[in-house]
């Protein structure tokens, strides 16, 4: 049976070369990059070796604007409550979008306990935030813009050049969770007016367990440390540095740069491809997200008259891996936060599979899915009690 697996926006496989090159910092290279002695100093070249690889896939003018965090979770916290915590003088109002990751949501949940007013805004049927919402939510008191770069789950792209642009007329720092994009789309934090990003190595072929924020050293944000220890990343992150981690990260962040080009339009005609062919071969279904501004690797489908969840237990059955939406919500009994926000349907909610495609991918994969996915839908919709006289 072939194996196609089509969930990378959940993670991905690693690299071989990003084992080569994070193999040898787990045995014969163990050294802590704090210490002073050989060991030390070998681990702490590489370690700023990584740094500058992450700097260059961003585009950022100083690789020390680069902190290792665990995750994209993490990076996404330490934005939030680092700047809101830091702040509380100035003001305690956060804008941020109905759709983000929950690793945001949560976070500002977490802030307005602490006695932080977050502002959620909406997005149109197609996901888009739009710019001037943000404009007009902006008060005295805003300390933080956050809109994410693209969406997990329905993949659009958010205008974050124009709001970018409006935080910065008001001298608010403007973060954005870009874990779905960075190594996926051309990205340069240098000519654009981010102040913040997050990251996460196991979304560009690097292992689970790092990430990063990138901090614009030229906005003079002021940060609070959420872990309190050693002075480690600028004293912005303490712990003992995930060396193995850090360096695979930037071998990852080298790659993507070298590959991003081609890889970018591949993926794009991949994807164009299966629903091409899904909307060719099967009947009420719908994209959700933007038809343009979307990512390359993403494709979004509501089928009607069957559970999605249902559909990815089929699929799996087959060798075909994809999922229902975030792999951060898997479990919950409640629907997509996101796919609520769109203003879908229940049946288009419960309905709805994502298609996410990365390096190992090729076109027999999508002719493989193609073949074995409308006789399931049939054959599923025969059998669901949702299905009417259609």
């Amino acid at each position: 049976m072939r194996e196609v697996y089509l969930d990378h926006n959940a993670t991905t496989p690693v690299d071989p070369e990003v084992w080569e090159a994070m193999r040898p910092y787990l045995r014969e290279r163990f050294g802590n990059p704090s210490s002073v002695h050989q060991w030390g100093r070998e681990a702490r070249l590489a370690v700023e070796e990584a740094r500058e690889q992450v700097a260059a896939l961003l585009g950022a003018a100083d690789p020390q604007e680069i902190v290792f965090t665990s995750s994209g979770s993490e990076a996404d916290n330490l934005a939030l409550k680092g700047i809101a915590l830091a702040n509380q003088e100035r003001g305690n109002h956060i804008i941020t979008s109905q759709i983000e990751h929950s690793a945001i949501i949560k976070t500002c949940h977490s802030l307005e306990k602490l006695g932080f007013r977050v502002t959620y805004l909406p997005v149109d049927r197609d996901g888009l935030v739009d710019p001037e919402a943000v404009r007009a939510a902006i008060t005295d008191q805003t300390i933080l813009i956050s809109i994410m770069h693209a969406n997990n789950e329905i993949g659009t792209i958010q205008p974050i050049e124009e709001i970018g642009a409006i935080a910065r007329e008001h001298g608010i720092p403007f973060h954005t969770d870009a874990v779905q994009t960075v190594g996926k789309l051309p990205l340069t934090v240098r000519s654009l007016p981010i102040d913040l990003l997050s990251l996460s190595g196991h979304k560009l072929y690097a292992p689970k367990g790092i990430g990063a924020l990138y901090i614009r050293r030229q906005s003079g944000v002021k940060m609070h440390s959420l872990i309190s220890g050693g002075h480690q990343e600028r004293s912005r992150r303490a712990g003992t540095e995930n060396v193995p981690g850090i360096v695979a990260l930037g071998k990852a962040c080298e790659i993507a740069r070298q590959e991003m080009a081609t890889e970018v339009k591949r993926l794009e005609a991949l994807r164009n491809k299966l629903e091409e062919g899904m909307l060719a071969r099967i009947p009420h279904i719908r994209r959700n997200g933007h038809p343009v501004k979307r990512l390359p690797s993403t494709l979004h489908v509501s089928f009607l008259y069957i559970k999605g969840e249902a559909l990815v237990v089929r699929l799996d059955l087959e060798g075909i891996g994809v999922s229902t939406g975030s792999a951060c919500s898997t479990g919950s009994p409640e629907p997509s936060h996101v796919l609520t926000a769109l203003g879908l349907t229940p049946e288009e909610i419960q309905g709805s599979v994502r298609w996410s495609l990365g390096k190992g991918n090729s076109e027999e994969d999508i002719d493989y899915v193609l073949e074995v996915l409308p006789p399931i839908v049939q054959q599923m919709r025969e059998m669901s009690p949702l299905t009417p006289a259609i």
